[in-house]
C-alpha cells in the first residue's frame, strides 16, 4: 500500500513539475537554446533560428529546414519544412514541396481546406476566405463561421473585432457567437466583458453585450487591461480614467497616462512621469522620463536616462542603468512584451547583453546572453 502511494505521489509530482516547466529562448555564441529559471541550459544553444515554445513545442531551424522540438530537446518532427509557423491548438501551418498545408503533431497532413491561401491558427481558430469575405474554422477543420464578414481582426483571449458588409463593427467569439452586435463605427478589444466603441460620428462610450454607455465629453477611449477596473479616456485634450459603466472616476487632468495595474497607474504632467492610486492621488512624485506598470511584487520600472525599479513608496531599489524595451529579434507572436517583472523576473539589457533580474536586483544565474526572450510556461 505504501509502495503504491509512493509511486502515485511520484507520478503526480512529476506531472506537476512537467506542467509547471518554464523555458526562455536565449542566444549564446550566435546560436539559440533554451534555459530554465536557474539560467541553466535545458536545451544547448545549437540553432541558427528558433521560436519560443508555443503549444508545448518550439519551432527551430536546423540547417536549411524547420522542425519542432519538445521541451527535452528531442525532435517532435525532424527538420523537413522549408517554412513553418508555430503550433496552436495542436495544428501548425508548414510549407513542404512548395505547398502550404496544415499538419498535426504527428506530422500528418490535415486536409481542412482547398483554398489557395491558408492562414495560421491562433487562439484556436484559423481564417478562411471566399472572395473578399472572411470566416474561420476550428482545429478539427469544422467551419465555425462561414465567410460572411468583411473584416475579422485577430482573436485575443477568445474574442475578435469584426465588421459586416455595411462597415459596422461588433465583437465575435471563437465559437462563432456574436457577443456585441455590429452597430458601431469602430470598436476596441473585448476585455472584462466590455469594449470601447464609437457610435455614429464621434460619440464615444463603452459597449457591452446589452448596452452602450456614452462617456460624457470623451473624444478618445483606450482599451481596458485584463482584470483592470478602469481605463484611460480623453476629454478636452486631457486624460482621465473611466470605469466599465463609462463613468468618470478620475477627472481628466493629465497630459498622458498608462492603464492601472495592481492599484497604480503611471501619469504624465507634461514634464515628468509619476504614479497615482485608484483615488487619483499622486503617490509617487513626477520625476521620471518614463514609467511602466507595478507588478504584484510591488516593483515598477522607471526611467532616468536608463531603466531601474522603484517600490510603491517611490524608493529606488534597483538602480537605473538597464534597457528594458522589447527587442526586435522575434518576440512571441501576438504578445505584447512587458517591460517589468513578469512571474518574478524582469528581462533587462546591460552593455549590449540580456539577462533576467530577480526582485533583489541580482542577476539570474549571474549570466548574460546575447539575446533573451521572456519565459514561457510549457503546457
Amino acid at each position: 500500500m505504501k509502495k503504491a502511494l509512493l509511486i502515485t505521489l511520484t507520478l503526480v509530482f512529476g506531472l506537476q513539475t512537467l506542467c509547471s516547466q518554464e523555458l526562455a529562448k536565449v542566444r549564446e555564441d550566435g546560436k539559440f537554446g533554451y534555459i530554465d529559471k536557474k539560467a541553466e541550459f535545458v536545451i544547448a544553444p545549437q540553432f541558427k533560428k528558433a521560436n519560443s515554445f508555443a503549444d508545448g513545442v518550439a519551432l527551430v531551424l536546423d540547417g536549411k529546414k524547420w522542425g519542432y522540438i519538445n521541451p527535452d530537446g528531442k525532435w517532435l518532427l525532424e527538420p523537413q519544412f522549408s517554412k513553418a509557423k508555430d503550433f496552436n491548438s495542436g495544428v501548425a501551418m508548414v510549407m513542404k514541396d512548395k505547398k502550404w498545408m496544415y499538419i498535426d503533431k504527428q506530422g500528418k497532413e490535415l486536409n481542412f481546406s482547398d483554398a489557395e491561401k491558408l492562414y495560421p491558427f491562433k487562439d484556436g481558430v484559423a481564417f478562411i476566405k471566399a472572395g473578399k469575405m472572411v470566416g474561420f474554422i476550428n482545429p478539427k477543420g469544422e467551419v465555425i463561421s462561414k465567410p460572411t464578414y468583411k473584416i475579422i481582426k485577430g482573436f485575443q483571449n477568445g474574442y475578435a473585432r469584426f465588421a459586416n458588409q455595411s462597415d459596422q463593427w461588433g465583437i465575435i467569439d471563437n465559437k462563432g457567437n456574436i457577443v456585441i452586435k455590429p452597430e458601431y463605427t469602430s470598436i476596441g478589444n473585448y476585455v472584462n466583458g466590455v469594449a470601447r466603441a464609437e457610435k455614429g460620428e464621434k460619440v464615444f462610450g463603452i459597449a457591452s453585450p446589452n448596452s452602450f454607455n456614452k462617456v460624457d465629453g470623451a473624444t478618445k477611449i483606450w482599451d481596458f487591461r485584463a482584470g483592470g477596473k478602469y481605463t484611460i479616456a480623453q476629454k478636452d485634450e486631457k486624460i482621465g480614467f473611466i470605469d466599465a459603466a463609462g463613468k468618470w472616476v478620475i477627472e481628466p487632468q493629465f497630459v498622458k497616462a498608462k492603464p492601472f495595474k495592481n492599484g497604480y497607474a503611471g501619469v504624465f504632467n507634461g514634464n515628468k512621469w509619476g504614479f497615482i492610486d485608484t483615488n487619483g492621488k499622486v503617490v509617487v512624485d513626477y520625476k521620471y522620463d518614463d514609467v511602466d506598470f507595478f507588478d504584484a511584487n510591488g516593483l515598477a520600472p522607471v526611467k532616468i536616462e536608463e531603466w531601474g525599479f522603484i517600490n510603491t513608496k517611490g524608493e529606488l531599489v534597483i538602480e537605473t542603468k538597464y534597457g528594458i524595451t522589447a527587442g526586435s529579434f522575434g518576440f512571441l507572436s501576438g504578445r505584447v512584451a512587458e517591460k517589468g517583472f513578469v512571474d518574478g523576473l524582469a528581462r533587462v539589457k546591460y552593455n549590449k547583453s540580456w539577462g533576467f533580474l530577480m526582485p533583489d536586483g541580482k542577476l539570474l544565474g549571474d549570466k548574460w546572453f546575447e539575446n533573451a526572450e521572456p519565459f514561457v510556461k510549457i503546457k
